[in-house]
């Protein structure tokens, strides 16, 4: 028998291309954190049955989790740690920003085996470590030169890879001709008059868009799988050759924008954004210290896409590799803690945003700290509840014509 459950994911991944949004359904089934990165829009409207305290209007990425911030370089060639998913944003109270990432805290621990009791001092580090940067009022940014701990070291190291890294792990040569491989398993073949189409479409976005990269040519694309939420999504990679230099490569992802699943719970109002491409970038550089590489949108077959560069450094922490490492632990939940309120300070004031005072008054409350770890506590019971009845769900192929 269908579940409620089975009808509310289904009913939402309707208009995703069904193919992949099966291979999105299959992922979920790997723990609970996974399912709920993949299932963003069941956290916002389970959260409408509580009465959560108020809080200034902030821009929110709003799929903010453990795995949403990562290294990535910058138009200034620098590597950062930052938020870097913003698919779902949107201007709302700043409250739903903390209590998605304060659950991903608990949900993420528990599948990665770490003590419950570690998992509540983390939350409760988060949420005192963000009112904290709040109520300093300005905004800061982590990269190399400031970063500490595991973080230092992982930027590091992003910083010292090549593009020639990434290059091996996508593509191989062909006749003297380097192509995208489809050896790996997140590439699949497009279709022979698509691939056309969007060769022709990259190469006039090439010539007349500012954020494109001069004298480049489309030399191969593939369809791209990645991520969790995103899966369904159309989602292309091109490989890109110099016209000028030999050997000289771009890798560029271009990926479908839809609505943010957010939308329909919020009450304050939106810019009027010509679609939903200009938001989730737009919102990207308010919040983001230092926009990505190559940072654009397109519309092609009159949908709205996403552009950016593929690149070698793009990376998550790996909480699977330090879960015995507590202090460790403590320096990251710092550092994204910090990162969260610094991207509402930057983005403050634009567009019916709080202003830095009223935020730095609101990180001095201490009435919504308690609220934030406890409800974040006892949705993560609802979330690994909803695992198993998605994971039966599955298993009796309820999804399978969904």
């Amino acid at each position: 028998m269908r579940s409620e459950l089975a009808d509310r994911i289904s009913n939402f991944n309707q208009g995703r291309l069904a193919e992949m949004t099966q291979l999105k359904y299959e992922a979920m089934t790997e723990n609970a954190f996974r399912f709920f990165r993949g299932t963003c829009h069941l956290f916002y409207e389970d959260l409408q049955k509580k009465t959560v305290p108020d809080s200034p209007l902030t821009w929110i990425c709003g799929d903010l989790h453990l795995e949403n911030f990562g290294s990535y370089k910058a138009d200034n060639k620098l590597v950062y740690f930052d938020l870097n998913d913003f698919d779902e944003a949107i201007l709302a109270p700043c409250l739903l920003e903390l209590l998605r990432i304060v659950t991903s805290i608990f949900i993420a621990f528990r599948s990665l085996k770490i003590e419950d009791n570690k998992a509540e001092n983390m939350a409760v580090l988060f949420v005192r470590n963000y009112a904290a940067s709040l109520s300093n009022g300005k905004s800061l940014s982590i990269d190399p030169r400031t970063a500490k701990g595991i973080v230092c070291s992982f930027l590091k190291k992003a910083h010292h890879s090549s593009y020639s890294d990434i290059m091996k792990k996508r593509t191989e040569r062909k006749r003297n001709n380097r192509k995208l491989s489809l050896k790996d398993e997140r590439h699949f073949k497009i279709e022979k008059k698509l691939k056309k189409q969007l060769t022709a479409h990259i190469n006039e976005w090439i010539k007349k868009s500012s954020d494109g990269p001069y004298n480049y040519e489309v030399i191969d694309s593939v369809f791209r799988l990645a991520g969790t939420g995103s899966i369904g999504a159309k989602r292309y990679l091109f490989l890109l050759k110099s016209t000028l230099v030999k050997d000289n490569h771009l890798l560029v992802d271009m990926k479908q924008a839809f609505p943010s699943s957010l939308r329909s719970y919020v009450d304050a109002a939106q810019p009027e954004w010509t679609n939903e491409a200009e938001r989730i970038l737009s919102v990207q550089q308010r919040m983001q210290c230092v926009s990505a590489s190559l940072l654009s949108q397109t519309v092609f077959n009159d949908e709205a896409y996403v552009i950016q560069e593929l690149q070698p450094v793009k990376d998550t922490i790996k909480f699977k590799l330090i879960k015995d490492r507590y202090r460790d632990i403590i320096q990251v939940i710092d550092d994204m803690a910090l990162l969260t309120a610094s991207s509402q300070i930057r983005s403050s004031g634009m567009n019916g945003s709080a202003i830095t005072d009223d935020l730095i008054a609101f990180g001095a409350r201490q009435d919504w700290q308690e609220f934030v770890v406890n409800y974040a506590k006892e949705y993560a019971e609802q979330v690994r509840r909803d695992f198993q009845q998605f994971r039966k769900d599955y298993r009796d192929e309820v999804f399978k014509d969904s």
